[in-house]
């Protein structure tokens, strides 16, 4: 075997043979790993034997069975529950509650089936100590192990019916001289893992880790290979957190799990809207509400602005849970039409409850939370906005408008204010600040 070191592209995978600060092909600054490739002389290839394939998708035989957490908002994320052939790859900020979630799982999966939880960056006392914190209850095989060799072995030689590798990034196997994380490591663990997966039909669940931008750390390949990839988002000094899916081979992409963080791990959010409107002041100044898709789920978000004169030449426009880029689209469309001045204003915009809001929809709340809080006068109680707001300063409807006022009317919401009430913004903000 004769290695060649060259520098890959964790984004594009475009191969470089000496590192630089930029990627040539993507553009993309500081993505070029270390990685090490064989240029000796190939082996024999070894004839194979055809595949008669089978035409019709009626010959195939399927029969679709899952593994229920009985955890219901992981479950619907996953669409049901794991599939017993599948890999899924668990990613979130550190500290937003990875482990502690798995290990609730592990626990639920570990009442009716044999769990191995190989961890190659915590200790089993660590594990064992959050375990207690969690109440777990039913026993999970701990293996503190980064050898991918080490993991084939036991999981051959135990048979468990659950399987977690925590976390992908830290594992290495010997067969290749590259270090652990590297493109080639990430990719043949994957790849081995999920051969295990498929052909003993273990459902596998890996850890991953995030960079500083929230996007899975390590080379992009992972996510092509693996069969569901969930995110566990939020502020990790809030109390909720989502879980949502960007893929997955055997359900929806759209769907969203909400949990609340408390001292005894994750607990399921069955109302979310109540909880997220818990605490909100009586009639408060710069606060609107507004009803936001998450998947099939709808949730009432109270959305507060705040502005402020300043004597600065430049205000601050600033954003928690909402697209700053956008903000300034809304407040300039609120100085030209709806004739605020907003120019001498520093504004501030926050989405309560950590989340964040990236659909269009939720233009309208932001731009009558900013006016009320410009002009200091509440907005009624029971009123919702909903609209998107044009360049031009139209009002704009948006999907599913029945399913948002449906969930709004449950929590005493009567008053609308969307495209069928008003066409323009500045008829909205004239509506209810004369």
């Amino acid at each position: 075997m004769k290695l060649k070191q060259i520098y890959l592209c964790s984004k594009c995978g475009t191969e470089s043979p000496r590192w630089s600060g930029q990627c040539m092909k993507c553009n993309s600054w500081n993505t070029l790993v270390e990685d090490v490739i064989n240029i000796g002389k190939k082996e024999k290839a070894v004839k194979h034997i055809a595949i008669k394939p089978k035409i019709h998708l009626s010959d195939i035989e399927f029969k679709e069975k899952r593994l229920m957490t009985k955890m219901g908002e992981f479950d619907r994320v996953l669409g049901g529950g794991f599939m017993e052939d599948s890999v899924v790859l668990l990613v979130g900020d550190p500290g937003i509650g990875k482990s502690t979630l798995t290990l609730q799982i592990c626990d639920r999966m570990a009442s009716n089936k044999s769990v191995l939880y190989f961890s190659g960056e915590e200790s089993p006392q660590q594990i064992t100590s959050r375990a207690k914190r969690l109440k777990a209850k039913n026993p999970i095989s701990i293996v503190n192990t980064n050898s991918l060799e080490s993991i084939l072995a036991t999981i051959e030689a135990e048979r468990p019916g659950f399987v977690v590798v925590d976390s992908v990034q830290v594992m290495g196997s010997e067969e290749l001289p590259s270090q652990a994380g590297s493109i080639s490591q990430v990719r043949y663990i994957t790849e081995q893992l999920m051969q295990v997966s498929k052909s003993q039909r273990i459902p596998i669940l890996l850890i991953g880790h995030v960079n500083k931008d929230g996007q899975l750390a390590g080379p992009q390949v992972l996510t092509h290979l693996v069969d569901t990839v969930l995110y566990l988002e939020g502020d990790r000094f809030h109390q909720f957190r989502l879980l949502r899916t960007t893929k997955n081979r055997f359900g929806a992409v759209d769907e969203v799990g909400v949990f609340a963080m408390e001292e005894q791990g994750l607990i399921e959010v069955e109302n979310p809207s109540a909880l997220f409107l818990e605490g909100r002041a009586k009639d408060p100044i710069g606060s609107c509400i507004v009803p936001v898709l998450e998947g099939t789920r709808t949730f009432l978000v109270e959305v507060q602005a705040l502005t402020n004169y300043t004597q600065f030449g430049y205000p601050k426009r600033t954003a928690s849970g909402f697209d700053i880029n956008r903000l300034n689209i809304i407040i300039a469309v609120l100085n030209r039409y709806a004739k605020l001045k907003l120019d001498s204003s520093d504004v501030f915009v926050n989405v309560v409850g950590g989340l964040k809001l990236s659909e269009p929809a939720a233009d309208l709340a932001v731009a009558m939370a900013i006016a009320s809080s410009k002009l200091q006068n509440p907005l009624p109680s029971d009123l919702i906005c909903i609209g998107e707001i044009g360049l031009s300063g139209e009002v704009r409807q948006v999907s599913q408008l029945k399913k948002r006022i449906k969930e709004a009317d449950k929590l005493g919401f009567k008053e609308i204010l969307s495209a069928d009430k008003v066409k323009l913004v500045d008829e909205a903000v004239r509506k209810y600040f004369n």
